[in-house]
């Protein structure tokens, strides 16, 4: 891939750089070699399995032993493996399936007692557990319940047979995106939370692993800080709660969080909503959705915070703002949740965040449905435009910033783990060839009605502009008006003031206050 840099002084320069995409041949390969110095001689490692596999070798103290893990390419298989220094011999100790994909950003081990045992992550169960093994790859215990997704393990007490790990989903009645924090031995026993209070936690251990210290805080509750004995979590002493008064004698009032039903009225899906301090409820207002569809995280704000991504100030100009989690779009719900979008990566939220615009209409009549707008940033850009080409006559205003509108020019691992990879062997080389096609939003350009502006750095490496300047050019064959935002030297990162006030500038000009005009491109001849 090749960037311009415009800005550069005395004159532009040229940024190229390797970015393998989905389906790609010539993806990196991986070898391994082990080397005797005192007998001057190279060891080839017999570590192949799958085509086109990704492998990651552990630094752990594991004495004769060198442990790695390979990955399949279409990341629905995973094996743990060791290998005899002395030899060069393999022995795989844990092998995985995980359909359709494995879970990229919770999964993890750990090698303990130099490796004889493994503490291995897996959603084998449908939530996210951890398990003991031996070193030949008998499963011992399992250690966390099968309840909740776990974390991150926070610590690793191997004397003590026990861990402190963050947990998700656990708590009755409380959101599931919530981190919780338990420990619990590693067999299993013990099990003991030790962060309560309903909120969002986040801890520091004191050095001697005894003591902790808790804050937490939700978006309509600020931070509390508390102190627990991890022997006795129960008895935990308040050291600080957040005092808002200050904030609340300037107007400042909290965001509304809710809790509605997904497009399958089955699955529940959470949110926050902002509105207008000065709220008149005998008033209609338009209602902007700002969305990011995950699947690795939706981005919505569960720490307290006073205006997360300026949501507050959009809503202070006169609308209500939300942020609702679409199924798909996070990797802290379960396998099932996570993966919802598996093969359509196009269209996986759209109707759930429609959905949720309907429902919280029905539930606040302030809400003014034939005013809707919708913005995101990256995937939340890809996802502005989707949802605005599928539901046209819905979607009233969007601002898509930086969005991977063709997720088959976007990165290989994102494309083909999230929406899925086709092999076969190729009949007259033998070798095992991948193609990936992702449905765009290019191929709905025809469908566009409302306002829609698309915003690109010029030197973005992570969503390359060029997605986004064919997406205007799709618009362009399609007669359809649009407007679009270069902004120069800028990459992935686009936000600045000049951005913000770019998003706010167009819904307001165009969603609270529209004009009723003809905006599609008329050719006279």
């Amino acid at each position: 891939m090749t960037l311009v840099n415009s800005l550069a002084s005395p004159r532009p320069t040229v940024d190229t750089y390797k970015m393998p995409m989905p389906g790609d041949t010539g993806v990196s390969h991986y070898a391994m070699f082990l080397y005797d110095v005192d007998m001057r001689k190279e060891i080839p490692v017999a570590i192949d399995k799958y085509p086109d596999q990704k492998v990651e070798i552990s630094y752990a103290e594991t004495p004769g032993y060198v442990f790695f893990t390979r990955r399949s390419r279409p990341a629905d298989y995973i094996d743990l493996c060791k290998v005899d220094i002395h030899t060069g011999e393999v022995k795989e100790v844990i092998s995985e399936h995980c359909a359709p994909h494995m879970n990229l950003q919770l999964f993890r081990y750990h090698l303990i007692n130099k490796g004889k045992e493994i503490i291995w992550w897996s959603e084998r169960n449908g939530k996210g557990q951890y398990f003991l093994y031996d070193d030949k790859g008998n499963l011992k215990h399992t250690i966390t319940p099968p309840d909740m997704v776990a974390g991150n393990i926070m610590k690793l007490d191997t004397l003590a047979r026990s861990i402190i790990v963050e947990g998700y989903g656990r708590e009755k009645g409380i959101n599931p995106y919530y981190r919780f924090y338990y420990k619990v031995n590693l067999d299993g026993s013990g099990f003991t939370l030790l962060t309560p209070g309903d909120g969002t936690h986040s801890i520091d251990l004191s050095p001697d692993g005894k003591y902790l210290i808790d804050n937490y805080s939700r978006m309509d509750m600020p931070a509390v800080s508390q102190l627990i004995k991890i022997a006795s979590p129960r008895k935990s002493i308040v050291l600080e709660a957040s005092d808002d008064s200050a904030l609340r004698k300037l107007g400042w009032k909290p965001p509304v969080l809710f809790q509605i039903k997904a497009a399958d009225d089955s699955t529940d899906l959470y949110g926050v909503m902002y509105l207008p301090f000065n709220l008149d409820t005998t008033r209609l207002y338009p209602i902007i959705t700002n969305v990011y569809p995950g699947p690795q995280d939706d981005q919505i704000p569960r720490a307290f915070t006073v205006d997360d991504n300026y949501n507050q100030s959009l809503a202070q100009l006169g609308f209500v703002v939300i942020n609702v989690g679409a199924r798909g779009s996070s990797q802290i719900r379960g396998r099932d949740f996570h993966c919802f979008g598996y093969g359509n990566l196009r269209d996986y939220p759209l109707a759930d965040d429609k959905h949720a615009i309907e429902t919280l209409a029905r539930r606040y009549k302030f809400i003014d449905l034939d005013r809707v707008g919708i913005y995101g940033h990256s995937g939340g850009g890809f996802q502005t435009v989707a949802a605005m080409l599928t539901y046209p006559d819905f979607y009233k205003v969007g601002i898509a910033a930086s969005g991977n509108h063709d997720n088959n020019l976007y990165i290989q691992w994102w494309g083909e783990t999230y929406h899925g990879v086709k092999s076969h062997k190729d009949s007259i080389t033998g070798k095992t060839v991948f193609t990936c096609k992702i449905p765009t939003n290019n191929e709905l350009a025809d469908r566009l009605k409302g306002r829609l502006m698309l915003i690109t750095g010029d030197v973005d490496k992570n969503v390359h502009p060029s997605t986004t300047f064919r997406l205007a050019d799709a618009l362009m064959k399609a007669n359809k008006r649009f407007d679009m935002m270069v902004m120069p030297g800028m990459d992935h990162g686009v936000g600045n003031d000049y951005y913000y006030n770019l998003i706010r500038y167009y819904f307001v000009e165009h969603l609270l206050n529209p004009k009723k005009e003809h905006i599609d491109i008329i050719h006279h001849k």
